[in-house]
């Protein structure tokens, strides 16, 4: 029994060494920030480039295979933003996920733009000043990629008000290596989706996925409704899977599994320079897969057009911090199991009439008279009639509305059997919201006699993304 206690005591002893001592690392957290005890807030990025974690050119096979262009396709930016709050102790953790193309004000002084520029801008810049000192190859890379982590980080904490205690970033082939070394990771589509772009090529249904096809999963935003906010659900799912299999027992136990997860990791991940990977293991002893969270920050807009960036998404700083405050709240202060909640406020009794609520119906399915048909259904229900149309062909169904009008679509929605996604829009008129009938819908398709009956309660807002759960999605 000694013997199988010291034995497993060195492995463990010897596996952390092998991690730590072959991670690749940057100094760019604040030292007052990089404290271990206490809560924690771990910036996670994707990093879009074609180097690995020691700054080497990836291979153009190895890009042919991820669909990822060319070994000199421009600057780094970072694709996935993850601001993950672990309470003291290791409580229920949160991932924030941030929109790559949230229009802020950038740190360094470099002005508003979309917030995965930060990095870009940054790392331009240092590359420039480097290059000046006649520093190339991995060094070049390795020191610019610094400046633009930094800049990134600060640029997120201004945002969001939080301090970032930590920095993790995953390059290109991270997905591709990690998820084959534990295995697979199991996912599941709503429905079949071809993205030549990606080379997203899946069937509906649950389905592992490792390598290129994990990639190209969390790279897909053309072809998906909302496009890099569907792809935020594409990668908050993918991360929860990911939690799920390397907390399981069948690659933490596995010395084969371990030691590729090992292999993979240190081509993949730079950490920050102070991080103490030993200490924060022991702080997460007590968190377990279906304690890790995943939410997105409150939108404004999600099409926002810009002078010099193009199409963005529009956010509300104060209200991003305040929602991150509240969840953070949450997770620190848990409520005692047993104990009384306060109970859930009424719904509201001032909800709008449905004679205000002017609705247009868009048929994007080609069935014919659909619209019409589902116009008469809301007008039998007291809708007031906005005509009809038809669109491009589309699967999903959605309603847009104008800023403010997110009871009256939502309402709408409700009439129409719920489930269906409601969308800010300002292009939308005040009082006036739009449905876009996908090929998925199932709700009323006719004139209905029952008009008294239409609820005013809003549709329930759907769960959050746990590590715990099946989590199906577009």
């Amino acid at each position: 029994m000694s013997a199988l206690i010291l034995a497993g005591t060195w492995y463990g002893w010897t596996t952390v060494s092998k991690v730590t001592n072959g991670l690749t690392t940057a100094d760019v957290i604040d030292p007052a920030a990089e404290g271990t005890s206490g809560p924690q807030n771990i910036l996670l990025v994707g990093i879009d480039t074609r180097t690995d974690a020691q700054g080497n050119k990836l291979p153009q096979s190895v890009l042919d295979a991820l669909h990822a262009g060319d070994a000199s396709d421009g600057a780094d930016a970072t694709d996935t933003m993850i601001l993950i709050h672990i309470p003291a102790g290791g409580g229920r953790a949160i991932g924030f996920s941030i929109p790559r193309d949230s229009y802020v004000e950038l740190a360094g002084g470099y002005g508003q733009h979309k917030i995965n520029s930060a990095y870009t801008y940054a790392e331009v810049a240092a590359a420039k000043q480097l290059r000046a000192k006649g520093v190339t190859g991995p060094q070049l890379a390795l020191q610019s990629a610094q400046a633009g982590a930094k800049n990134s980080i600060q640029t997120i904490e201004q945002f969001t008000g939080l301090q970032i205690n930590h920095y993790a970033s995953v390059n290109l082939v991270g997905f591709y290596d990690i998820s084959q070394a534990i295995g697979g990771v199991q996912v599941c589509l709503k429905q079949s989706t071809h993205d030549p772009d990606s080379g997203a090529n899946f069937k509906a249904g649950v389905q592992t996925i490792s390598g290129a096809k994990a990639l190209a999963f969390v790279r897909q935003r053309h072809g998906l409704l909302l496009g890099d906010l569907d792809r935020i659900k594409r990668q908050q799912v993918f991360m929860a899977a990911m939690a799920h299999s390397i907390l399981s027992a069948g690659v933490l136990t596995s010395p084969s599994k371990l030691n590729h997860l090992i292999g993979a990791i240190q081509k993949s991940i730079t950490l920050d320079k102070g991080w103490n990977v030993l200490s924060f293991a022991q702080q997460l002893q007590g968190l377990s897969a279906g304690a890790i969270q995943f939410l997105t920050i409150p939108i404004v807009n999600i099409t926002y057009p810009t002078e010099s960036d193009g199409d963005a998404v529009e956010v509300d700083p104060q209200q991003v911090q305040s929602f991150v405050q509240a969840e953070v709240g949450k997770a620190d202060n848990p409520q005692p199991a047993g104990s009384s909640s306060k109970p859930a406020p009424p719904p509201p009794t001032n909800a709008p009439s449905n004679a205000d609520i002017t609705t247009e119906v868009y048929n994007a399915t080609g069935i014919h008279n659909l619209a019409s048909d589902v116009l008469k259904a809301l007008t039998s229900k007291g809708f007031t009639s906005g005509g009809t149309g038809n669109s491009s062909a589309r699967t999903s169904t959605v309603i847009d509305y104008a800023p403010g009008d997110e009871a009256k679509a939502e309402q709408v929605a409700t009439a129409l059997g719920g489930g269906i996604r409601t969308v800010s829009a300002t292009f939308m008129s005040t009082g006036t919201v739009r449905v876009y009938l996908g090929t998925s819908y199932s709700g009323p398709k006719g004139a209905t006699t029952n008009a008294a009956s239409v609820p005013t309660k809003a549709a329930a807002a759907p769960p959050p993304i746990t590590a715990g759960a099946a989590n199906c999605v577009d």
